[in-house]
């Protein structure tokens, strides 16, 4: 005998369940998310795997190539750099500083943006405007000049880079976040919450959130693609992570004269950052996809 069912569907599932489903049939995108997650691991376990130290020097293997080039050597799979020092190992801890650092900027931007920018979209009168005024102003400069700008007041190093990166970051984090409050507080079920006599603290949590967090999440990636860059740029420019440091915008510069003689180490550490960008932007560009389907459905 038939079992009854009262759904036309073959289980109810539940919000997060349909919105996975509808994101691993973007096949680039489920990619970009395997990818994502592996450089994620990397930079949380990688002075745990790294085959070698960081800064150990291997004497009689100077230049060494990838191990699958003909003057290669298999201890060292992806060759060594002109003061014999293990490539992968570096490249492996560089994860931890530009992909691991750039999450924490990221994260930490999404903090404070998501918190101001609520403030921002419920706020009224003069403070409206000056927080309008003053977002214009600062979203008019490039995140990596301004970036750049607070470097120079702050002076170079890894941990003011970081700093900078979110100062950066959070001009265009809470002018999205404003927008979205905005948007969403001039809906009906938001008129029916006040009429309700619900409190401010219950329309943003309970009536707002639960229908933007999606698209705080896909400003995050955003957010984490441009951190990725900025990082990377002002460590190449020598504003940020400074040698011996292992984050790869450094590497690159630091091996740049190397790139006609060597140049496994200029091209690895470009190879990693172009894989870390474009996962995260995959990712994101699908949590978009499955957001406009919702949408629309």
């Amino acid at each position: 005998m038939a079992k009854f069912n009262l759904f036309s569907e073959e289980s109810n599932k539940s919000p997060l369940a349909r919105f996975w489903r509808k994101f691993k049939n973007n096949h680039p995108a489920l990619v970009g998310l395997w990818i994502f997650l592996a450089f994620a691991l990397l930079a949380a376990t990688a002075p745990l795997l790294a085959p070698y130290g960081v800064n150990q020097q291997h004497s009689d293997a100077l230049l060494i190539p990838p191990s699958w080039r003909e003057m290669g050597d298999v201890r060292f799979i992806l060759g060594t750099d002109d003061l014999g020092r293990d490539v992968l190992s570096r490249l492996m801890n560089g994860a931890t500083y530009t992909f691991g650092l750039s999450v924490v900027a990221a994260l930490l931007t999404t903090i404070i943006g998501v918190l101001v920018g609520t403030f921002a979209g419920i706020s009224r009168g003069l403070r409206s405007s000056f927080l309008n005024h003053l977002l214009d102003i600062t979203l008019s400069i490039p995140s990596l000049l301004l970036a750049i700008i607070i470097i120079a007041i702050l002076g170079p190093g890894l941990m003011n880079t970081v700093w900078a990166i979110i100062l950066a970051l959070l001009p265009q984090f809470i002018h999205s976040i404003r927008n979205l409050i905005v948007d969403e507080l001039n809906k009906d079920y938001i008129t029916a919450f006040r009429l309700d006599g619900a409190s401010n603290w219950h329309i943003i949590s309970r009536g707002i959130f639960p229908n933007i967090y999606e698209h705080i999440v896909v400003i995050f990636t955003m957010a984490l693609s441009t951190a990725i860059l900025d990082i990377s740029a002002l460590g190449f420019l020598k504003l940020g992570a400074q040698p011996p440091t292992t984050e790869w915008g450094a590497i690159l510069a630091e091996n740049l004269g190397l790139i006609y003689l060597a140049p496994w180490t200029v091209a690895l550490p470009g190879v990693l950052l172009f894989l870390a960008v474009l996962s995260t932007n995959l990712v994101g560009d699908g949590l978009r996809q499955v957001l406009k389907a919702r949408k629309a459905d």
